[in-house]
């Protein structure tokens, strides 16, 4: 066995556009440092263009950083000055325009200048790989391949890897493990087919839906709508994304499909619109031009109507009937309804879903290596909840396979070519279908297919799974309705919770005492993990004041990864203060005044996270997604928080007139009274009171370090199907190194009064200015009164309970104003916030 290991300590990225600057930001996400090429300026410094690209990733939204300080650590460079810093680096990726020539002309520079083990790759969307590969000297050919991104890099999973005939095995093998772990990407290797296997198929269906939208007469509106979150796909369905991904590029994506694709048997989709190239013509690209199929006018969304060649107000016109059949829970029941309704929106949906599995079954031998590649690629490339051949197999292999012959007869598809024989072969195996538990069906080798082998993917014990395909998560422990503690055969229990957004109630706190009790006496640790993000939403109080329910909670399928990237990245602090009050659920405890069973609540809740902080074994929070209020003050209290970049953690609780008290201002205080300066907190503590008076909310678990939730030693891993092995390796170390708990701290430094007096002397400047209010004010002293440990001499000394107290007192007199009621309730109702 080879002992090479492949590293990478320095980057570079040629191209500094939209996809050049991301991906280097994503680099830089993983702490590699990197290079971002681009032409030299004509006056002034060279490096310009690149600079500029680079301070534009700072206002970027969604993000591109996981924090805004990352972006120091790209250096701007041009081709003409810097090009000898490429010898030095371990992978270079291309991302200039999707031009042969350009693109070829390049390799030719740069080839001079690459290290003899550099890997070089193109982040070509579609052009052909083999072909650029013939730019480069046949030694330099064995270290070139493709890796497509999809966009934005830092939150799409997918990257397609195209290897050309000369890519060394070894060195694909390299880069995909470093893909998966250091950049947190799912990689799908592809066959070097025009626009590959995502964009071949995505493409298609947004063809097929445009085809078929004329036929039945649709607006762009309304099938955005027909095709949105009611099929499983992103909000931004059909024409919303294509403005979002530029018109410009859709319309470059079709046209690499007509002139490279004319034998495919749908070549007459293969065509952009005329409306298409009208909008490109006059310079509606789509989001980036502020114009496109859609615009806004003022706050209103309005879309082109191609009645009239004007844009008019967009509104739903989904039809009653239609709708209701969509939201059929069983897909059976589902699809044969919408075949035979004789409704246009209905039978739409039905064409543009044949098309589409019509299509993927007769190219599938030809730019896949086998169904599960497929339906992988368009989930995590475009954001679907289910692939082509998932969906069909959910609804029914040999029913589906029916419906398809029949159309094909009755001349209703667009092409006449028959399903190839593997299909109704699949029809005839265990399980219908092309997803089994023994693997996915590959047409070249006539059998199923396993996953990869390759050592990378032994650290995801459950990677992202198929309709099809089992998956056992580990032999139970101890269950409850609320939570199921478990093993997967080592000596690391792993608890997990039942409730929806894996909310905290009595129950699960109830359950999660148990298990630490049944850890601390037969196992080595503890580790806290959901089977699907988030984390957890925070405490839901209206459970204290409801009788235990013995049903179990019925699973629901997640939303997309898209969907979840937009929700999270794009929150403002609006929806924030909603979630924060949708997850408290305050709303029946407060107008049944059972303020004495929350009050209980919090004491139980305060004991459990100082059980975790406490217990005689190790105890790990294994986060990913949202981790919001209890939920992020559950990860304070493990002795360790491994958690996903992309996790989104806060105590929110000020959002909706409230404090943290679940131990979440007392572990601040103890954070800044372990960092005091000459026996004085303050300085710390100004930081962390901001914090949660502001309820701020982390947009990447590297921003949840400089706010104080995550503490500098908690491990931030890149993909989420790796953090339960990252997690179990961190409290197996912790349990190897003979853990004892810390000993509770007995003299905690305080702020007092002087603190309170501080921060209140800002509160009131911010009040008489009117930028709050007088209930902002009230809020903001309850959580000063708490953090700085009370009317106490500054530099006093308390311990833990003081401030547990002082956040149960604080809480409850919050919750028992009418105001932080109105606050709460208004929220719950409207969805936006109350100033009051």
């Amino acid at each position: 066995m080879s002992n090479h290991r492949f590293i990478v300590r320095k980057a570079a990225v040629l191209g500094a556009g939209v996809m050049g600057a991301q991906i280097a930001a994503h680099l830089v996400n993983a702490n590699i440092e990197t290079l971002l090429f681009e032409l030299p300026a004509e006056s002034g410094d060279p490096s310009t263009p690149a600079t500029k690209a680079i301070e534009k990733l700072k206002k970027l939204e969604p993000a591109p950083l996981s924090v805004t300080s990352k972006a120091a650590c790209i250096q701007p460079a041009n081709y003409d000055q810097h090009l000898g810093m490429l010898t030095d680096c371990d992978l270079v990726i291309e991302a200039i325009a999707e031009r042969m020539d350009w693109k070829t002309d390049l390799y030719t520079k740069v080839a001079p200048h690459l290290g003899q083990h550099t890997i070089f790759a193109s982040n070509t969307s579609g052009l052909s790989i083999n072909q650029l590969a013939q730019a480069f000297p046949e030694e330099l050919r064995h270290h070139f391949c493709g890796i497509h991104f999809f966009n934005p890099p830092r939150y799409m999973h997918l990257v397609e890897m195209i290897p050309c005939k000369e890519s060394d095995a070894r060195i694909l093998d390299d880069l995909e493990a470093f893909l998966v772990t250091y950049l947190g990407k799912g990689v799908i290797r592809t066959k070097d087919t025009p626009n590959f296997i995502a964009n071949r198929v995505g493409i298609f269906s947004m063809l097929a839906t445009i085809h078929h939208a004329r036929a039945f007469g649709l607006g762009f509106d309304l099938v955005d709508k027909l095709t949105g979150s009611l099929i499983g796909r992103p909000k931004s369905a059909t024409f919303r994304t294509a403005d979002v991904v530029g018109l410009d590029i859709l319309a470059h994506v079709i046209n690499t499909m007509q002139s490279t694709l004319t034998n495919d048997p749908w070549h007459a989709y293969y065509t952009p619109p005329a409306w298409l190239q009208a909008l490109i013509d006059q310079g509606a690209l789509g989001q980036k031009a502020g114009k496109g199929i859609y615009q806004k006018v003022g706050r209103e969304i309005h879309v082109l109507d191609l009645t009239t060649n004007a844009y008019r107000l967009s509104v739903d016109t989904l039809d009653d009937d239609v709708t209701s059949l969509l939201k059929l829970k069983n897909p059976v029941e589902k699809f044969s309804a919408l075949r035979a309704s004789a409704h246009p929106q209905a039978q739409f949906l039905w064409a543009i879903h044949r098309d589409l599995f019509h299509y993927c079954a007769v190219h599938l031998t030809a730019i896949a290596e086998n169904a599960r590649d497929l339906d992988l690629a368009i989930r995590w490339g475009f954001g679907w909840n289910q692939g082509p051949f998932e969906i069909w197999q959910t609804v029914g292999w040999n029913q589906v396979t029916g419906w398809i012959n029949e159309d094909i007869a009755a001349g209703k598809s667009m092409s006449n070519i028959p399903l190839p024989a593997w299909v109704q072969e699949a029809g005839q195996n265990g399980v219908q279908g092309v997803h089994t538990a023994q693997g996915s069906y590959a047409p070249v080798a006539h059998a199923m297919q396993p996953r990869s082998t390759l050592p990378v993917y032994r650290k995801q014990s459950f990677p992202d799974r198929l309709f099809g395909e089992e998956t056992v998560y580990g032999e139970s422990i101890l269950e409850t309705d609320a939570v199921r503690m478990w093993h997967t055969g080592d000596e690391i229990a792993i608890v997990s919770f039942k409730s929806k957004m894996h909310t905290i109630d009595i129950e699960v706190l109830n359950g999660l005492q148990r298990a630490i009790e049944e850890a601390e006496h037969h196992w080595r640790a503890l580790v806290i993990w959901q089977t699907e993000p988030p984390f957890s939403a925070g405490a839901n109080l209206q459970k204290a004041t409801e009788k235990p329910k013995t049903e179990k909670p019925k699973s629901e399928e997640p939303p997309s990864a898209f969907d979840q990237f937009m929700k999270k990245i794009k929150r403002t602090a609006q929806s924030t203060i909603l979630q924060a009050a949708r997850s408290l659920d305050l709303a029946d405890a407060l107008m049944a005044s059972k303020l004495a069973e929350v009050e209980t609540l919090i004491t139980r809740f305060q004991q459990l996270s100082q059980h975790l902080r406490y217990s005689m074994i190790p105890t790990v929070a294994a986060v990913d997604g949202l981790a919001l209020g209890g939920g992020c003050e559950f990860a304070m209290h493990c002795d360790r928080a491994v958690a996903t970049l992309e996790s989104y953690i806060g105590l929110v609780e000020a959002g909706v007139g409230l404090l943290p008290a679940g131990g979440g201002c007392k572990e601040l205080a103890l954070r800044a009274g372990r960092n005091a300066i000459d026996g004085d907190p303050f300085p710390q503590l100004k930081h962390y009171f901001q914090t949660v008076a502001m309820a701020q909310l982390a947009k990447s678990a590297e921003q949840a370090k400089e706010l104080g939730y995550l503490r500098p030693a908690d491990p931030i891993i890149m993909n989420r199907f790796e953090l339960l092995h990252a997690a179990k390796m961190q409290a197996l170390a912790l349990a190897e190194s003979g853990y004892r708990p810390p000993l509770m701290p007995r003299g905690i430094p305080v702020a007092g009064s002087t603190g309170i007096a501080t921060i209140k002397g800002t509160l009131v400047n911010m009040l008489e200015g009117h930028f709050i209010s007088e209930h902002d004010y009230l809020i903001g002293s309850k959580i000063a009164h708490v953090m700085c440990g009370g009317d106490l001499t500054p530099g006093s000394l308390v311990d833990e309970e003081w401030f547990l107290r002082l956040e149960r007192t604080a809480f409850i007199e919050l919750l028992a104003t009418e105001k932080t009621q109105a606050r709460i309730a208004h929220t719950l109702k409207t969805g936006k916030p109350l100033r009051n």
